[in-house]
């Protein structure tokens, strides 16, 4: 195997899986259950939110046509604290609640309503309907997927922002926001800010580090031009490339998503001059910190809505499907056709026609590499 590939994985010769390192993989402490006191805590929330109990007529009702009174309102979230939901409504901001009735339909969602819905609301400013999304942005609420949290609704782009040196560029990350992107009817394009540090890096940064993140970099560029996804790389602090992500987020409704400190408010206020609050990147760890704490729609001009989320340092994946993944690798297809076994997984099968690929340098290592953290998502059964 090349080099460049063993950058990537380790080989296991007990049952001759490639096992991931995490070098690239910062995940999110929250995202995983803290201990078995929080276990058990987050079972009895859940069995006391269930919704099973109830008659099935009371479900019917949830789902029978909404019938609006003369004065009833619709609006756009703009934005989800703790007990107020603001909506708005011809250039006015409303300060709603949601109704009762639909705090107890049972449901997946961690949350009920995203930035970004389009909702109906009454007199009281309380809102009793949520149009049907026609996309969405969401990812796992925690390890045992028993919950999906949605990060915003109804938008038609995924900006997936990374950052180059400082935090340290994370290429694992990014096919998981592709998958999402895809899943929930978004368009994704890769966005890959502070391109101005390859050259200088800030004090903390070696040169060798900034040299060992430029050949990263450079494999990524190799392995993911060719995919019908567009990649902007660009520099906040040098106005590098700026017109090009605003030229794309003209008459659109974006999602700026990304780990923490890569830029996303950043980018938002270069472009448009708005002034929405930004954090230091810590020196010790060389990440960033979470200044945006909640989803916001930020209305831009030209046209174009935008939601900046909070930072995240990984994506948990809703009920990972190994079929959704294959999609998102069309540079796969070519080679998978000379597989022994139709429904050959390309990790431990013999005569696999992408490994085959791989040990012929047609296929780029980083690709197969992404593959792989992506299935660490998925249970085996799931392949049966």
């Amino acid at each position: 195997m090349a080099q460049c590939c063993r950058r990537w994985w380790d080989l296991d010769a007990q049952n001759g899986r490639e096992s991931m390192r995490d070098d690239y993989l910062d995940y999110e402490e929250a995202f995983y259950s803290s201990g078995k006191r929080e276990s058990r805590k987050e079972r009895r929330q859940t069995q006391a939110k269930d919704r099973s109990k109830y008659k099935k007529t009371d479900q019917v009702k949830q789902e029978k046509t909404v019938t609006l009174g003369e004065n009833d309102r619709r609006g756009r979230v703009l934005k989800i604290s703790p007990d107020i939901i603001t909506v708005t409504c011809d250039n006015t901001a409303f300060d709603c609640t949601l109704k009762g009735a639909l705090k107890k339909e049972k449901t997946k969602q961690k949350n009920l309503i995203a930035v970004g819905d389009w909702v109906y609301f009454d007199p009281s400013q309380t809102i009793f309907h949520v149009e049907a999304r026609t996309s969405f942005l969401r990812r796992a609420e925690n390890l045992s997927r028993r919950k999906h949290q949605l990060i915003a609704a109804n938008i038609d782009q995924v900006f997936i922002v990374t950052s180059l040196v400082s935090p340290k560029f994370k290429p694992l990350l990014i096919d998981r926001y592709i998958l999402s992107a895809k899943e929930g009817n978004m368009d994704p394009i890769i966005v890959v800010n502070k391109h101005d540090l390859l050259m200088a890096p800030p004090e903390n940064i070696s040169a060798d580090e900034a040299a060992a993140e430029k050949l990263v970099f450079e494999e990524f560029l190799e392995a993911y031009q060719p995919l019908d996804i567009p990649i902007v790389v660009l520099s906040v602090a040098t106005g590098e490339n700026l017109h090009e992500l605003k030229a794309l987020m003209e008459n659109k409704t974006s999602v700026f998503s990304g780990q923490s400190g890569v830029g996303k408010t950043s980018l938002i206020n270069a472009i448009f001059g708005s002034d929405l609050p930004i954090g230091p990147i810590a020196l010790k760890t060389n990440k960033g910190s979470h200044t945006t704490t909640n989803a916001e729609l930020v209305t831009l001009e030209n046209g174009a809505f935008c939601i900046d989320t909070p930072g995240i340092k990984s994506f948990g994946l809703w009920q990972n499907d190994p079929a959704a993944i294959l999609e998102i690798f069309p540079d796969f297809i070519p080679f998978a056709a000379d597989c022994k076994f139709k429904t050959c997984t390309h990790i431990h099968e013999p005569e696999c026609g992408i490994k085959k690929a791989l040990e012929e340098k047609k296929l780029a290592p980083l690709r197969y590499a992404s593959y792989l953290t992506l299935l660490e998502d998925t249970p085996p059964k799931e392949w049966e």
